[in-house]
């Protein structure tokens, strides 16, 4: 989720309107509402203090706010909490185990979709720990996804030989 996505988010559930977040943060009465526009549509970014303040208006940590870097733990874990917000994931505990699943019920076509790529990819980790593919074939698989995803509907990429009419012929050029 971008940032001006996540400012959204965190403005629509504190029920804040554009404006008075804008006059929160300190800008002038006639454009408050437009620059918080402006951040929201991602046509400007919010420098790191302005983030802090946002963060601060909002009661949120700044990296609520600011695209997560999942290099760090916290940074994924912010992610996570996106796609949580996003009914997308939801964690859940099954049998001692911490899962992270996808909520396909509530949520419509993107969380089916993100539920039927994590079932592509746990048959391929099934795959591996099977012994039918090998670890290589396992990574050529997630480092070109969805190159090799087979388990979705694709649209077959068209030949490049030319079509020929009802009665086996080359169509004639109309040039």
């Amino acid at each position: 989720m971008a940032t001006g996505e996540r400012i959204r988010f965190f403005r629509t559930l504190r029920g804040m309107t554009q404006k008075y977040l804008g006059l929160m943060l300190g800008f002038p009465d006639n454009s408050a509402d437009v620059r918080l526009a402006q951040y929201e549509s991602e046509d400007r970014t919010p420098k790191a203090d302005l983030t802090a303040q946002l963060a601060e208006a909002l009661d949120v940590s700044p990296k609520a706010i600011a695209v997560p870097d999942i290099d760090t733990m916290d940074g994924l874990m912010h992610t996570l909490f996106a796609l949580e917000d996003r009914k997308l994931l939801r964690i859940t505990n099954a049998d001692g185990l911490i899962c992270l699943r996808a909520e396909i019920f509530d949520s419509g076509v993107h969380a089916a979709d993100l539920d039927q790529r994590l079932r592509a990819w746990q048959e391929q980790a099934a795959k591996l720990k099977a012994g039918e593919i090998t670890k290589e074939d396992y990574d050529r698989w997630r480092y070109h996804y969805p190159a090799f995803d087979d388990t979705s509907v694709r649209v077959p990429i068209p030949t490049e030989e030319p079509a020929r009419s009802k009665r086996g012929r080359k169509p004639k050029n109309k040039d």
